[in-house]
C-alpha cells in the first residue's frame, strides 16, 4: 500500500502519513525499483494505534514512548495508564479554567448590554474592557 492508499483507507491526509514517517512513528519499506514507500499491514495497524492514541489526547512524544515500549516487547499499557492519569489532571484543570473564563465572559456581556459606545481617548482604548473587573489568580 502506498501513501495515498493508506491515507484514504484511514481517512487522514497524505501529509499526516508523511509527517509520521518523517518523525519515525512508522517506517515503511522503500520499493527497490521506484523508491516509493510501501506500507505493510503492520504499518497500518501501527498507524491505527497512533490515531487512536491521538484521539485520546496522547501527544506524539507520549506515543513515541508507548511504541518504544511495545517495540522492546514490554507492555505499554501501564505507561498508558500513567500518562492518561496525568492528562486527565491537566484536562480537568484546563476545563475549570475555561469554565471560569466562560463565567467572566457572560458577566461581561451582561454588564455591557446597556453601556454606550465611546471613542478611544488618550487614557482608554475600550471602556468596556478596561472598566470590567474580573477575578483572576494571575496579575500582570
Amino acid at each position: 500500500m502506498q501513501v495515498a492508499q493508506l491515507a484514504q483507507t484511514l481517512n487522514i491526509s497524505r501529509d499526516t502519513v508523511r509527517y509520521y514517517v518523517r518523525i519515525g512513528l512508522i517506517s515503511p519499506e522503500r520499493g527497490a525499483e521506484n523508491g516509493y514507500k510501501h506500507f505493510s499491514k503492520q504499518d497500518v495497524k501501527r498507524l491505527r494505534f497512533i490515531l487512536s492514541a491521538r484521539g485520546l489526547g496522547f501527544s506524539l512524544d507520549d506515543i513515541k514512548q508507548l511504541l518504544a515500549d511495545a517495540d522492546t516487547g514490554q507492555s505499554p499499557c501501564p505507561h498508558a495508564r500513567e500518562l492518561i492519569d496525568q492528562h486527565l489532571v491537566q484536562m480537568e484543570r484546563r476545563l475549570a479554567d475555561m469554565q471560569q473564563m466562560l463565567k467572566q465572559m457572560k458577566a461581561a456581556r451582561a454588564a455591557w448590554a446597556e453601556l454606550p459606545d465611546r471613542p478611544p481617548t488618550g487614557q482608554m482604548i475600550c471602556h468596556l474592557i478596561e472598566g470590567f473587573h474580573f477575578s483572576s489568580k494571575e496579575t500582570v
